[in-house]
C-alpha cells in the first residue's frame, strides 16, 4: 500500500483525520506537512480544517498550505498573527523577532506566560506552532529586521505581515516590500485604537502611515496596549493576508481602516496612491 492508497483508505468521506495523518507520516517516514499536501492534492480535506471548507475550498486550502508568510515581530500583534496563520493552514511561516519575553508582555502577548519569561519570542512561536499545527513549517529568526538583512529574510515570501513597534523599521519594511513587489499587510496599535492597511505590488503606503508623528516608536509608548486591541487588529491582518493569498474579496488597497474600540467605531480613509518613481 502506497501513501495515496493509505490516505484514501483512512479517509472518512472527503475528510482525512489527524490520527491517520500522524500514522501515515510514521509509516512512510514523511513529514506531517508532506502527508497533508498529498491529501489536499487529491481532493481530501484534513479534518482539522473541516470548519474552513464552507469558506475555503480544498483547492484553496492547498494554496494556503503552499504559501509562505513572513511575520516581522512576534509580540502583541505578531503572536496572534502566528497563532491564526498556523490554525488557518498557511504552510510556511517565517517569524522574525530579536527579543525575549519580559513581564510587561504578559498582559497582551498571547505567546507569553510567566514560565516563558526570558525565552526568545521567535523560538516560543516555533514551539507553539509545533504544538497546534505540526504540519506547518516554521522558521524562527531571533534577529532584528533591517534593510541590510531584509532581502534575505523576505526571500520567497508570498505575503508579509507587520507586527513591529518601531516606526523607523516599519518604514524600512514598507520600502523593501515595495522594491521586491511583495504584498504587505500593515497593522499598528495603541490603547483602544489600531489601524490596518495593505500595500500591494506597485503601491507605496509609507506617506500615509504615521502622518506628523515624529517619535521613533508608535503611540503605544504613551497609551500602552490592553489585551484585546492586538487580538482585533491582528485578526483583521490575517483576514487581509488570506484574501491576498487566495486572490479573493476586496483588499484594503488604497484605503486604511482605523479601529476605535473605546467608541466601537471603524472608520475607512481612502489613501491617495503615491506617484510612481521615475522609471517604474
Amino acid at each position: 500500500m502506497d501513501l495515496l492508497e493509505f490516505i484514501a483508505a483512512e479517509a472518512t468521506g472527503d475528510l482525512f483525520p489527524w490520527a491517520a495523518q500522524v500514522r501515515a507520516a510514521e509509516r512512510f517516514g514523511l513529514t506531517l506537512g508532506r502527508v497533508e499536501e498529498t491529501a489536499l492534492t487529491h481532493g481530501l480535506m484534513p479534518a482539522r480544517y473541516q470548519r474552513n471548507r464552507q469558506t475555503i475550498s480544498v483547492e484553496r486550502q492547498l494554496h494556503l498550505f503552499r504559501s509562505r508568510a513572513v511575520i516581522i515581530g512576534s509580540g502583541g500583534l505578531g503572536g496572534y498573527l502566528v497563532e491564526e496563520l498556523a490554525r488557518l493552514g498557511v504552510g510556511n511561516l517565517v517569524v522574525v523577532d530579536p527579543d525575549i519575553f519580559e513581564e510587561h508582555n504578559l498582559n497582551r502577548q498571547i505567546l507569553s506566560s510567566p514560565a516563558l519569561l526570558g525565552r526568545s519570542k521567535s523560538a516560543v512561536a516555533a514551539e507553539r506552532v509545533a504544538e497546534i499545527n505540526p504540519a506547518v513549517t516554521i522558521t524562527p529568526l531571533q534577529v532584528a529586521f533591517s534593510r541590510e538583512n531584509g532581502r534575505e529574510i523576505l526571500t520567497r515570501a508570498d505575503v508579509v505581515l507587520d507586527g513591529l513597534d518601531s516606526i523607523t523599521t516599519r518604514l524600512e519594511l514598507v520600502d523593501l516590500c515595495r522594491e521586491l513587489s511583495i504584498p504587505l499587510v500593515h497593522g499598528a496599535i495603541g490603547g483602544w485604537y489600531g489601524q490596518i492597511a495593505s500595500q500591494l505590488p506597485g503601491d507605496d503606503i509609507s506617506p500615509s502611515l504615521f502622518g506628523s508623528w515624529s517619535e521613533p516608536r508608535g503611540i503605544e509608548t504613551r497609551l500602552g496596549n490592553p489585551s484585546f486591541t492586538p487580538a482585533v487588529v491582528a485578526s483583521l491582518q490575517v483576514a487581509e493576508a488570506c484574501k491576498i493569498l487566495l486572490g479573493e474579496g476586496e483588499s484594503l488597497r488604497n484605503r486604511m481602516i482605523f479601529v476605535n474600540l473605546l467608541d466601537m467605531e471603524f472608520d475607512e480613509v481612502l489613501l491617495e496612491p503615491a506617484p510612481a518613481a521615475v522609471g517604474e
